[in-house]
Order: C-alpha cells, then structure tokens, then sequence
C-alpha cells in the first residue's frame, strides 16, 4: 500500500513504525482515510491553539516513556458487582482473564479478530464518527488511532443490557506504548453501561466511539490509574439520535499528562447528553479536559461538569464549548469548570466557550478556581480533625458535583471509596 510522503517526519516516523493492522477487510478503506488525514493535518504541536495550554509532545514524540509499575487497586474497583470483564494487558487481549463474550441481546467482538472479515456493523461507525469530530479543529491523534490501533472491543447492545460491561486495563511493562480503538452500538430502545478502569499503557492513546438509537441509553466511568509517569490521551466521540441518553464521567488521579477529549452531536430531537470529569494530582501533573458538544436537534439538553485538585505545583486545564446551530431551539446547555488549588504553585487554565445560532435557547457556562476555604478548615480542625484529613474532606466535598453526575448510587459509591482510599494514601 502506498501513501503520498508526508510532510511531517514525525508522522512519517510513527506510520512506518508499525505493521499495517488491517487485512484487507471491512476496517482498510477508514485506516486509508485515516493515514491521510494525519499526514494532511501533522501531528499536534504547542503553536496548535487548540494544545495553546497543553504540551502534546510526550504524546507525539517516537520513543515511549518509561512509567514504573505499581501494585494498583484499579482493577478492583468495581469487582463487587455483576459484570462482564474484558481484560486487555498492555493492551492485548487477555482471553484468560477476560469472561465469555458471548450473551444475549449483546454482541462483543475484538477489533483484531474481525479485520478479516468483508463486512461488519462496525463499518459504519469505525472511523467515521472520529472523521466527523474533526471539525471544526482537527484532532490527528485520534486520526492517527484509526490509521494504527491494533485492537479494541466492538460491542453491540440490542436490549436493555442489565450487567455492566467492563474493560480492565493491566500494564506489566513499563514501556508499553498503546492504542486501543473501541466501538460501541447502543440500537433504538436499548441500554449498556460500559466501565473502564486501570492504567492502559507507559503511553496511551484510546479512542471510543459511541453511537446511540433512538430512545437508547448509554452509561460510561472511566477510572484511570494512579501511576505518576503515565502518558494518556483519549477521544470519545459520540452521535445521539432523538430521545437517547449519553451520561459519561471521568476519575482520573495522577499520571505525568493526561489529555481527554469528548466530542458529542446531539442529532436527534430531545437527547441529553452529560459528560463530567473530576481529577487529583500533584507535581508535574498535567491534566486536561477538552469537550466540544453540538446541539443540532430540537429541545437538547447538555451538561458539562468538570472539577480538578491541584497542588505543588500541577497544572489542571478546561477546554469547552457549547455549538448551538440555528434550527437547534429550546436547547439546554450547561457547562461549569472549577478547580481547588491547594498551594501558590499550581495553576487552572480554562476556556469556555458558547456558540449560539438559535433564538430560543437557555445556555449558561462558568469556570473558578481558587483556595480551600479556611473558615471551614478551621471548623474542621477545630473538632480535631487533622489537616491533612480535613483537608481532604473539603476535597470530597468540593469534587461532589461532578461525581454526583453517576447517576447509578452503587457505582457513584465505588468512585468516592476508591477515591477516599487513594487521597488516604497519599497522606501517608
């Protein structure tokens, strides 16, 4: 297969370092796509104003890094309920560890094992929702997922789904460098709730892409690890057709840099879709958060709720924007980013943005950051609660917003255990 040289040697580089993954099957002519547009558009760099407060170069960059393996609760955090376990292991497959895929009303395939095949229902979403996504800023890392990634899972919900499907990532080195590209169909009428959980690689790059039928509901949680080296970017772009359902959230502590991107179309009259997003860090920790929803359909309802932790020095950041196209009325768009800072070294970057065509909409954005709130710490430390812990207390609290978007109370209460557990270790 031959494509034009690129421009870019970067691009140049990262496309010759691996194997074509496609065998001439259903996915080949979106990888084909894909290439393209990532020698098209380069790699992202800091002249991007879209990466204007985020350094992409550890993502961009040939060799992978080295993040150091830990003992991890990850996996764990979800194993009291009932579930349907997919394990990947630095990013491949684990059959081993991994439940029976098969079950009624849900199909769930892997990428890597249907490539062969002429035709698939994947076809129509695989690269195409990402192709979308691309405008009206580019995304090239999530092009260059489609062009390379060499596995994924393919699930297809057709009924109302009553146990989660959950995707547990393992590393047992510390120099993996992986891509995954998820599929998920969610058809007219039926329900799924997908969990994540783990670190995927030493650097990773994920794309999901969600498409929701009519009246369909569609649940995600994504708990990303707690290594401090790791290197992750993700997109989740997602299309709603009338009446459905999107509601996505996002725990994500630690981690040397960490860029998601979510970007919905709210296509059919009626839809709701939220996405949230709370995180903790410390250091050189670097995490951004970067959602872009179009309302294109009457009567749409849209959330965004992101709350970040920062202290010695971590740099939180908050891109967001509301697209309300003319024909679009009695459009709900909300969207508010906060950060606590808990020193003078850290730092909250944000740009909400609202863009509205329609006349009869209720739109409203906001973003803050500032310090813990003293005379609440010294409420606390004045029934003898320490500092350190009272200090975390007022973190719950302050991250109980975004949490509170996981509407199921059981899953709500494993995301504020896991975290309690981890701020517990860190002050130790």
């Amino acid at each position: 297969m031959g494509f034009a040289k690129p421009s870019n040697a970067l691009v140049d580089l990262w496309l010759d370092r691996a194997e074509n993954p496609t065998d001439q099957g259903w996915s080949e002519q979106q990888r084909v796509n894909a290439r393209a547009r990532v020698q098209s558009m380069g790699l992202p760099n800091r002249r991007d104003e879209y990466w204007r407060y985020t350094r992409p170069d550890r993502l961009t960059e040939a060799a992978a890094p080295t993040a150091a393996l830990l003992s991890s609760e990850d996996q764990a955090i979800f194993s009291g309920f009932d579930q349907i376990k997919i394990v990947f292991v630095d990013g491949v497959f684990s059959p081993e560890m991994s439940d029976n895929l098969e079950g009624q009303e849900l199909s769930i395939e892997l990428l890597s094992q249907t490539q062969a095949l002429g035709e698939h229902w994947a076809s129509d979403i695989f690269g195409k929702l990402e192709t979308a996504g691309q405008s009206p800023v580019a995304r090239p890392l999530a092009a260059l997922n489609t062009a390379l990634a060499d596995d994924g899972v393919l699930v297809h919900a057709k009924g109302a789904i009553s146990k989660p499907v959950h995707l547990i990532y393992l590393r047992q080195n510390q120099t993996c460098d992986v891509m995954l590209h998820h599929i998920v169909k969610v058809d007219s009428g039926a329900s799924l709730s997908l969990l994540e959980s783990g670190s995927i690689g030493a650097r990773s790059n994920l794309v999901l892409e969600t498409d929701i039928g009519a009246a369909g509901s569609f649940r995600h949680i994504r708990i990303q690890g707690r290594d401090h080296q790791r290197l992750a970017a993700t997109h989740h772009f997602a299309r709603l057709q009338q009446e459905s359902t999107f509601k996505s959230f996002t725990l994500t502590a630690n981690g040397a840099l960490t860029r998601n991107e979510c970007v919905i179309e709210l296509l059919g009259d009626d839809g709701v879709a939220h996405v949230a997003g709370a995180c903790v860090g410390d250091g050189d920790f670097v995490h951004d958060d970067t959602v872009f929803v179009t309302h294109d359909a009457v009567g749409c309802e849209s959330r965004q709720v992101f709350k970040k932790v920062l202290r010695n020095g971590a740099t939180g950041v908050f891109q967001g924007k509301i697209l309300v196209k003319q024909h679009a009325q009695k459009t709900d768009g909300y969207q508010i980013s906060q950060s606590l800072l808990l020193d003078e070294d850290s730092q909250f970057l944000a740009k909400p943005e609202l863009e509205i065509y329609a006349d009869d909409v209720a739109c409203s954005h906001g973003s803050t950051s500032g310090a813990v709130d003293e005379d609440a710490l010294f409420y606390l430390r004045s029934r003898g609660v320490p500092q350190a812990m009272a200090t975390d207390m007022l973190t719950l609290s302050f991250l109980a917003e975004a949490v509170n978007e996981i509407d199921d109370a059981q899953l709500r209460e494993c995301v504020v255990e896991w975290l309690e557990g981890w701020l517990a270790r860190r002050r130790t």
